[in-house]
């Protein structure tokens, strides 16, 4: 019988979750989510140093608020756990230690002082020092010692770390789901870090282990990872444990040329490389949720950087993109970010929203403006302007003149305003005067028959008409605006108009 499909995104709490680690998350979701699996989330904090406290609630408070919440993690449906590392490092010395015995791996006394002269050595010659069979034998290690004289340091309170005894003269062709073969050569590889004197264990094997322990059957990570791919696919070897199924998620390029995404190309740009928004005494950096972005456009965007289904389609549910989803579609090449893109699948999503939900969100905008509007009139006037909005926040800027006349007038549409324009603001303004059913389709009706039987150009008209209630040339159906403000509201600004300009 197939083994049930477990993947996982294993993050560090060191700070607040960048828009690839998202990513990452969001593929592993949708694998499971494809082959009826499980997505589980680990914290990989086996590095103290760098913990940064309110990091892991926020990770928990970001995959929430995209809907790719995880189907067991820290406090919920623990089946394997714990799921924080620094809650199982009693768990790694054990394996270890079954690695030294074994064979595949050593005690390193050498001190970092020593460390450095070597490095400093080697940068004099024109080399670069690596840590591996060329020099193991000949360093501070426990490979020329018996095992008596071994114990004997370490019971002294010798600091120590162990390394992997990487193999000799070995070329691995490993399987990638995404590059397909990857070739190796162990003789190029460092012996890694795998244990240290404090008891904690490094990322390589708290990793592997609880890889193992939590029955994770692929690995889909970013391809930062790769060059420790042989190190992952040797200590399986070593502990004889049946290695998952790799697969390297391709880069996130900076949207202007090639190199990965850094929160600095964001603070340039304007854009967030947050989901959700991050504070330190720093400042804030702003994130994704408070952008006003859908979390259904942020996932939609994210899933196509780097993967597509094959057709020209852009618009995905989540339930379509886990019906979709495909590893073997995922490209090898990084992907570009496109701010643009994003703010494009934004609007997508937003006119796709309904109108009442639109006009809840637009609400409290316009109770800091000092408007309290009637929720359906809100729903009315949200309804004429999303077309044009990318964001919420962008309402009141495309609708302030539903609810306030024009301060001033816009320079290039005074042009419209000719001598002959005050008398035909006028006589517009009777025609108004007599209209008892002031609707959109009535006014225009009414204007129109009036145009027509007196042979007045519309543009002669129509462009100061809107000039008088917008303050501009832009806005919805001029008619519509008409409807909204009222009969009397339309006159008194018209006359306005034609006293200011």
């Amino acid at each position: 019988m197939a083994k049930q499909v477990r993947v996982r995104f294993a993050p560090s709490p060191t700070g607040p979750l960048h828009i690839g680690g998202v990513r990452t998350a969001l593929f592993n979701y949708l694998f499971a989510k494809k082959n009826n699996g499980i997505f589980y989330v680990r914290i990989e904090d086996t590095d103290q140093t760098r913990f940064v406290p309110g990091a892991e609630s926020y990770i928990m408070e970001a995959l929430e608020w995209l809907g790719i919440a995880p189907d067991e993690t820290v406090g919920k449906n623990e089946k394997f756990g714990p799921y924080r590392q620094s809650d199982r490092k009693d768990i790694y010395q054990k394996y270890a230690n079954q690695l030294i015995e074994t064979g595949w791996a050593y005690y390193a006394f050498d001190t970092p002082e020593a460390l450095d002269a070597h490095r400093k050595e080697h940068e004099e010659q024109g080399k670069t020092f690596i840590y591996n069979h060329h020099n193991r034998e000949k360093l501070d290690t426990s490979l020329g010692l018996s095992k008596g004289e071994t114990d004997k340091r370490i019971a002294a309170g010798e600091h120590f770390v162990i390394r992997f005894k990487t193999p000799v003269n070995e070329t691995l062709h490993l399987q990638d789901i995404i590059r397909g073969d990857v070739k190796f050569d162990t003789n190029l590889l460092d012996d890694k870090v795998l244990f240290k004197s404090d008891g904690m264990p490094t990322y390589h094997l708290a990793n592997i282990v609880d890889d193992h322990l939590m029955e994770t059957t692929h690995v889909i990570r970013g391809e930062e990872w790769l060059p420790s791919l042989p190190l992952h696919h040797l200590l399986y070897r070593a502990f004889k444990w049946e290695a998952p199924e790799f697969a390297h998620l391709p880069l996130i390029l900076k949207p202007i040329g090639n190199g990965k995404l850094s929160k600095r190309d964001g603070d340039k740009l304007g854009f967030p490389v947050f989901p959700l928004e991050w504070k330190t005494e720093e400042g804030i950096s702003s994130g994704y949720r408070e952008k006003g972005f859908f979390p259904e456009a942020v996932v939609n965007f994210l899933a196509l950087l780097g993967w597509n289904d094959g057709t020209e389609q852009e618009l995905f549910s989540l339930t379509e993109l886990v019906e979709k989803f495909d590893l073997n579609r995922v490209h090898k090449a990084g992907a570009k970010f496109d701010p643009e893109k994003n703010k494009w699948f934004n609007h997508q999503y937003l006119i796709q929203q309904n109108d009442a939900d639109l006009a809840k969100a637009f609400t409290p905008i316009l109770e800091e403006k000092g408007f309290s509007t009637p929720i359906d009139l809100t729903t009315k006037i949200v309804s004429l302007i999303k077309e044009r909005a990318h964001f919420v926040t962008e309402f009141w800027e495309l609708s302030d003149f539903f609810f306030q006349a024009p301060a001033n007038y816009d320079e290039k549409a005074r042009k419209n305003w000719k001598e002959e324009t005050p008398q035909l603001m006028s006589n517009l303004i009777s025609v108004l005067e007599n209209i008892e059913d002031f609707t959109a389709a009535t006014i225009e009706l009414t204007v129109k028959e009036w145009l027509t039987q007196n042979e007045i150009g519309m543009g002669k008209v129509m462009q100061p008409f809107r000039l008088s209630l917008v303050g501009a040339l832009k806005g919805p159906h001029l008619f519509d605006i008409a409807e909204i403000i009222g009969k009397e509201e339309t006159i008194t600004r018209i006359q306005k108009a034609i006293a200011s300009l």
